[in-house]
């Protein structure tokens, strides 16, 4: 099955983020639960995890791009 990650909501008043490094390359096998990528809020630095296990198999974003509360940023295909 192939599923679109979106980005999560980080905080109450986090609206807009900024990609600092993808954590996962495509081609990884990821589990839920594992860190996808980390991202900057006004506040803080976060990690965004996996909510499934399988392969990443595309990135949908960049480092530095900036990315919205729930616009996709990864596929991850799963058996």
């Amino acid at each position: 099955m192939r599923y679109t990650i979106k980005l999560p909501k980080l905080g109450d008043t986090t609206e807009l983020v900024v990609v600092l490094e993808w954590l996962a390359e495509v081609g990884d096998a990821v589990t839920a639960g594992d860190d996808l990528v980390r991202v900057e809020t006004d506040k803080v630095d976060s990690d965004v995890p996996s909510p499934v296990s399988g392969t990443l198999v595309e990135h949908l974003v960049a480092v530095d791009d900036e990315v919205d509360i729930g616009d996709p940023i990864a596929v991850i295909v799963s058996d």
